[in-house]
């Protein structure tokens, strides 16, 4: 597995080791060892997630003020722009993205560490995208940010407004979010 560093330092492009041929491949998704010895973090996924999205679709900014989860993310079909956007206010990096493309081709996967906000684009016609947390879904403590808010930036690979749900339609702007 090779690891990769982004702007952000804790958060990490994964490349795993694939293996084939003619018949198709074959890689570890994950491996807890393998994951902590190149990555120095030892952490407890206790959930998975899969979702399915079509072109256009933009999930996020999404994080959980408490119970906050870090992610490792993935794409199995199709393509997505993966962002992650720091909202911890003692970083130094804090309101600075990250953006890396996933793709089923690429295998690459994403660590987004807890205290980050975190969404993605389908720049495909579909994708199945794959998430392990260390931290349980808590609905009553999940905030959203504006995807779209200026004083973050995000440069999004969009050719037209991109579809949302309700709650991503009225996420806060990050200078209105409250974060501590």
């Amino acid at each position: 597995m090779k690891v990769i560093p982004t702007a952000i330092p804790d958060v990490l492009i994964i490349e795993p080791k694939v293996f084939g041929d003619e018949r198709g491949f074959f890689f570890e998704s994950f491996n807890s060892l393998a994951f902590s010895q190149a990555t120095g973090l030892t952490h407890n996924f206790v959930q998975d997630n899969h979702s399915r999205s079509g072109r256009g679709v933009l999930r996020g900014l999404h994080y959980q003020f408490k119970q906050p989860q870090g992610k490792l993310v993935r794409v199995v079909r199709g393509a997505v722009f993966d962002v992650a956007v720091d909202i911890r206010k003692s970083s130094p990096t804090f309101g600075q993205w990250v953006g890396v493309e996933l793709t089923e081709q690429n295998h690459r996967q994403l660590w987004v560490p807890p205290g980050l906000a975190h969404g993605f684009l389908v720049t495909s016609e579909s994708a199945d995208f794959l998430y392990k947390t260390t931290d349980y879904y808590a609905p009553e403590h999940e905030r959203c940010l504006l995807w779209n808010d200026p004083a973050i930036g995000i440069e999004w690979p969009l050719d037209s407004e991109p579809q949302l749900s309700a709650k991503d339609k009225v996420g806060q702007r990050l200078a209105d979010a409250g974060l501590r």
